[in-house]
């Protein structure tokens, strides 16, 4: 059996990349780099954490010595992990890594070096300042995919099925050449004989990715979305939460899915611009989930949802104030890799 490995299940590893001059970060690069540090951080008392860095030694520097935390030197175009790093498939009782082409959500930016950096990652390894046995990928058990796709634009219950948009999946400026049937058989060629299951309506005002599921409903467990919804009828994203909120009702019922509301968070704004907050953007680590928080009223209610849903793991806020502010959230910054994976040389 062949399924895309939910981000619920036991993790190897959390990948980073660090802000750097050369980023679109720069605006503001001392208030984003202490975000990814506090983030860095958090995630180290759970398990490890891989960090991609322009400047090995400054980056190193900025850390006390930790067994959990790994370096590698990379120049990527941006820091959103979430999209540019592979992802960890299992194919009978071998896990497979796949590095799929990026082309920064439709060609809206440069993306030549985050497009290449899994495969200059593993031929420049010798720069990689940690055990190979630790993060395999860097030695081999990478497949190329010629397929556009970002991490971001799926959620994997981990057993049969996938959760995406078609504003996104479907978007011509991804794989224009596909139409969309085409485009579901070549998800379930990638992730096995599974579900796709398409979103048609949920949007972010000031969000760049063409409405990724992760902003928007996430898997978990195999039979649980948490989703955000809006319930006030002057916001701009009223009618199209609420379209999606009947959408993933009619799934739920047709698959025994059970779901959970996020509230969405109250309009935040830089420059008169509405910024992508939601709280759908949170990350799963080893015994514990990462939630975003935004400093608005909404923080406290959805933190109470978060423990009263998830009893076994610690629940840890994390602002993301600074991340939103180039218009992505936790989640986007963060790529998991799957325990077990194997080295294959």
């Amino acid at each position: 059996m062949k399924y895309l490995i939910a981000e619920f299940e036991e993790q190897s590893f959390t990948q980073i990349i660090f802000p750097h001059p050369n980023t679109d970060w720069n605006c503001c690069l001392d208030e984003a780099q202490n975000s990814f540090i506090n983030i860095i951080n958090t995630i180290i008392k759970y398990q490890k954490c891989l960090v991609v860095c322009a400047n090995l030694e400054d980056t190193k520097n900025r850390f006390e010595k930790n067994d959990n935390l790994y370096f590698v030197k990379y120049e990527t175009n941006d820091c959103w992990a979430r999209d540019i790093s592979a992802l960890c498939v299992k194919d009978a009782k071998r896990i497979k890594l796949l590095d799929f082409e990026f082309n920064a959500w439709g060609g809206k930016f440069d993306a030549k070096k985050d497009n290449a950096m899994n495969r200059s990652i593993i031929k420049s390894k010798k720069n990689v300042e940690l055990d190979a046995s630790v993060i395999p990928y860097l030695i081999g058990n990478l497949h190329t995919i010629d397929f556009i796709l970002e991490g971001g634009a799926i959620e994997s219950n981990g057993v049969d099925t996938i959760l995406t948009t078609s504003k996104c999946m479907l978007n011509k400026n991804r794989n224009p050449n596909l139409d969309p049937i085409e485009i579901t058989q070549k998800l379930n060629k990638y992730f096995g004989i599974t579900k796709i299951l398409y979103l048609n309506y949920g949007y972010l005002a000031g969000d760049d990715t063409d409405s990724h599921i992760d902003t928007l409903a996430r898997f978990i467990s195999k039979d649980t979305i948490m989703y955000v919804v809006c319930e006030d009828e002057n916001d701009e994203h009223y009618l199209e939460l609420q379209m999606m909120k009947k959408e993933l009702e009619v799934m739920a019922n047709e698959h025994n899915f059970k779901l959970i509301v996020l509230p969405l968070p109250s309009a935040i704004y830089e420059k008169n611009q509405r910024l992508p907050a939601t709280y759908a953007n949170f990350v799963f680590v080893n015994g514990a989930v990462l939630v975003p928080i935004y400093g608005v009223k909404q923080d406290k209610e959805v933190l109470n949802i978060f423990r009263n849903t998830f009893k076994d793991r610690d629940v840890i806020p994390i602002n993301c104030l600074t991340l939103i502010k180039q218009h992505g959230s936790l989640h986007c910054v963060c790529m998991n890799f799957a325990s077990g994976v194997a080295i294959n040389i």
